[in-house]
């Protein structure tokens, strides 16, 4: 399975301080060189203004490679999910006029495309324009970090 992680996860997977959980980032790191987690560009640039601690500043850029430009088939199916009205709610107004990245939208395309799993912090929430609602509708499948670790039977 592959993952397409979310800013906020890559910021709760932070807390896992690589000192006091080394093999955590065993595991993570050997999923990434198996190309089982990836993100997107997107999140690279929201998590290059929003980290505050060392290690996971200094892993995000030493894996630079798994944050991905959005190709023309992510673009095709970010435009489906903008189609439905109450979706287009994942676009926070304000962060666009200030110039901000939007993410969620890309995560969300990019599951789509190399069928795999969103792993965001976002919980669904009924009627709501999260990640979780928009992978319900479109039948991708989602966790959060604690489920991407069940699902890969990760025990410390």
């Amino acid at each position: 399975m592959i993952y397409i992680f979310d800013t906020n996860s890559f910021i709760v997977a932070g807390h896992y301080f690589p000192g006091r959980f080394p093999s955590f980032w065993r595991n993570f790191d050997e999923m990434v060189l198996k190309n089982k987690i990836l993100s997107v560009r997107e999140v690279y640039h929201e998590l290059d203004n929003n980290i505050s601690k060392k290690h996971l500043s200094d892993w995000i850029y030493l894996n630079k490679k798994i944050f991905l430009i959005p190709g023309p088939e992510e673009t095709k199916f970010v435009n489906e999910i903008f189609r439905i009205q109450h979706f287009r709610d994942l676009v926070d107004q304000k962060k666009i006029l200030k110039g901000g990245t939007v993410a969620d939208p890309f995560v969300i395309a990019s599951a789509k495309i190399k069928n795999a799993c969103v792993v965001t912090e976002e919980k669904f929430k009924e009627n709501a324009a999260k990640i979780p609602n928009v992978c319900k509708y479109f039948k991708i499948e989602c966790t959060n970090l604690e489920g991407f670790m069940e699902r890969e039977k990760w025990e410390f």
